[in-house]
């Protein structure tokens, strides 16, 4: 009989003395008084002919804050040894930036299990909040390194219910991105506990409809496997079999009502090919959207029913629910994907994320310029910090000629 797998040693950060440190330096870095005051005033501050409207959620979410927190506790209870992160602690830019300089090795991606094959048990490994692959973890507790697990509550739900569908013989469909952290952290789980489930990631209603005649009609399994690229699909997937019976989950931070839609359209195939008695057995469902992407998306849709001239989504470009919002914002209004408030140039020069390029660019918008009145909306994703959209706020006003000294004296 097999030895079992070495598990990992997990370590406690959270003691009252570290955490007290720990909040004075998140909230120096972080914190926004000009946030606060503009969302004590009903999330609205109006100067001159020059309005702003914040959304009523954005920004970090409990389980972005329960990362960042543990982050910053791990590299104080661990100041003597060497600190790694498996990739970005979440999608900001200027979060990562911030550990980093705190001297924190963030492990890119492509270098994960190269970079864990040479750690020894005197180090720590941050795993990031969407997780990190059960081949990763287990590679890291082979190695002994100590370990700091910041992944997001919501994620591990989702584990817990894939688990579930390969212990009872369902087909994890996953809605998501396959490339992206948490959905491979999802898919790895999706295997069940001794390797033997299978998954399949789909990405867009057209993936749906796809895999949906296939339920109905059966196809050709070389063409179906073509379709979807490599990590999107369990090894050995085979759609004739997989397809029998499936249960639907997603990665937390996809567009609600998407997600929805993709539920729905694969009930409806399942019950077509089974009838409805065998079809509600051979299909499953759990809601596995989380409850800040959801909140941030309804906030957004509220904000949208408001006057605006131009729509401004902050965060970082890589980021998933931070993505879904501006795909919300582009279907009402002009709307700019920007990083940094250094992103607005002037008042017709904008440099933005263009979603559908999958680049940056510059684009000029007469939205902000000229002496008339001008209404700008702002939110942003869960992974970005106030004191961004702080700086994105001061940088509208100062463009249309109304320095900080008067964005304060309006607040108070």
């Amino acid at each position: 009989m097999s030895a079992p797998a070495p598990a990992a040693r997990r370590v406690n950060v959270r003691t009252p003395e570290v955490m007290e440190r720990v909040q004075a330096e998140v909230e120096t870095h972080y914190r926004s008084h000009i946030v606060e005051q503009i969302r004590a005033k009903g999330s609205v501050v109006q100067i001159g002919n020059t309005t702003i409207r914040l959304a009523r959620d954005f920004g970090f979410c409990y389980g972005v804050e329960r990362a960042i927190d543990l982050a910053y506790a791990a590299r104080k209870v661990f100041a003597d040894r060497r600190v790694f992160l498996l990739g970005e602690i979440i999608h900001n830019q200027e979060v990562n930036r911030q550990l980093t300089e705190m001297g924190v090795v963030s492990i890119p991606n492509a270098e994960h299990e190269a970079t864990v094959a040479t750690l020894t048990p005197e180090d720590v490994v941050i795993v990031p909040a969407f997780g990190a692959e059960t081949r990763l973890m287990k590679l890291i507790a082979a190695r002994g390194c100590m370990v700091v697990d910041t992944t997001c509550g919501d994620v591990m739900s989702v584990w817990k219910r894939v688990r579930q569908y390969a212990k009872t013989g369902y087909t994890s469909i996953i809605h998501g991105k396959a490339s992206h952290e948490e959905t491979r952290a999802t898919s790895s789980r999706a295997m069940g506990d001794d390797g033997m489930g299978n998954y399949l990631v789909v990405l867009t209603l057209s993936d749906v409809d796809y895999v949906c005649d296939y339920i109905r009609n059966g196809g050709d399994k070389e063409a179906f496997l073509k379709r979807f690229p490599a990590g999107a699909h369990s090894d050995g997937f085979d759609p004739d079999l997989h397809l029998t019976r499936i249960g639907v989950a997603n990665q937390t931070t996809m567009l609600k009502s998407e997600t929805e839609e993709v539920q729905r359209r694969l009930r409806q195939a399942v019950l077509d090919r089974h009838g409805p008695e065998a079809g509600v057995t051979n299909f499953q469902v759990f809601d596995t959207i989380c409850g800040a992407t959801q909140e941030r998306q309804d906030s957004l849709f509220g904000l949208l029913k408001q006057p605006l001239d131009v729509l401004l989504v902050v965060g970082g470009y890589n980021s998933s629910n931070t993505t879904h919002l501006v795909e919300i914002g582009e279907q009402r209004l002009p709307t700019f994907f920007i990083r940094t408030a250094d992103c607005l140039k002037s008042l017709e020069q904008i440099v933005h994320f263009d979603l559908h390029l999958k680049a940056e660019k510059e684009s000029y918008s007469d939205k902000l310029a000229g002496d008339g009145p001008v209404t700008v909306g702002i939110t942003a994703g869960a992974s970005c910090p106030n004191n961004l959209i702080e700086d994105t706020v001061l940088r509208v006003f100062g463009l249309r000629g109304i320095d900080e000294a008067a964005v304060r004296a309006a607040l108070n």
